[in-house]
């Protein structure tokens, strides 16, 4: 049996996330975890999330509930989850990370902490949203530099960091496919007198508003013709379910740095 502590338990995303452990074969919950002063300290994990008496009561008491357990799940913030991986590396403990707005050089300091553990890092652990890194490779490639890309993702108005990691991944994959350097192709802001579009650039389009979970589609658009790859995400379950799967998997690998990639073979 796979031990599983969860990260932000009492949040909206860590609340489903314990659902899916306690439905999942084959794994348990070890230890629920929020920050200190929290309201919900001290009462039961399952209760708070829904799903019924767990008898694993929310800690403050981030060292024990690494020590206890086989699998850390992190849907926190980059300068969280980055001082929690330090641990999970001194306890030589797996970690499962689906907090998004890292910068490169955060995602070069995970890269180094993960030398004697393995690691999951992913902008988004659903099934489909992978499916479509994958298939957006294909397209960008065999369309070339014929065809103009803009990327539009809409979520929630409590979302914190914009463009979502989803998207930028998107944008990274689609330019690395076309031969181009994201970090200078991505243009985030336009108004005014902007002048035409360049031939290399990647539009990134942002919308906030109301309870939308997840909504991306990135645009091919040609001279008569484009097309539009959408991913719609109608719950946060499909994000909880793929870090399970992701715990499940990581557990047993060499030390390093993994994505969802890499979980679902799609390499």
């Amino acid at each position: 049996m796979i031990k599983i502590a969860v990260c932000g338990a009492a949040g909206r995303m860590g609340g489903r996330i314990i659902v899916a452990v306690h439905e999942a074969e084959g794994v348990e919950l070890s230890a629920a975890l929020e920050r200190p002063g929290h309201p919900m300290l001290g009462q039961d994990a399952g209760l708070v999330a829904g799903c019924g008496m767990l008898d694993v009561k929310i800690s403050d008491n981030l060292n024990e509930a690494v020590k206890g357990c086989d699998v850390l799940i992190d849907f926190t913030t980059p300068k969280v989850s980055l001082k929690n991986l330090e641990l999970c590396g001194l306890f030589r403990k797996a970690i499962v990370i689906g907090s998004t707005g890292f910068t490169p050089e955060e995602r070069a300091l995970a890269a180094e902490l993960t030398k004697d553990i393995p690691a999951v890092l992913a902008p988004n652990m659903s099934v489909g949203v992978n499916v479509c890194f994958k298939v957006l490779a294909d397209i960008a490639k065999i369309l070339g530099n014929d065809f103009d890309v803009e990327i539009v993702e809409a979520h929630h108005r409590l979302k914190k960091d914009a463009p979502s990691g989803t998207a930028v991944r998107m944008g990274e994959v689609v330019a690395g496919a076309l031969g181009r350097d994201y970090r200078e192709v991505a243009n985030c802001h336009r108004e005014g007198i902007t002048g035409e579009r360049t031939k290399a650039e990647i539009g990134m389009q942002t919308i906030r508003g109301g309870d939308i979970v997840g909504d991306h589609t990135v645009y091919f658009i040609g001279m008569g013709e484009r097309i539009e790859l959408t991913h719609r995400a109608h719950t946060r379950d499909m994000f909880s379910r793929g870090s399970v799967r992701a715990a499940r998997w990581v557990v047993d690998r060499k030390p390093g740095l993994y994505d969802m990639q890499d979980v679902l073979g799609l390499r």
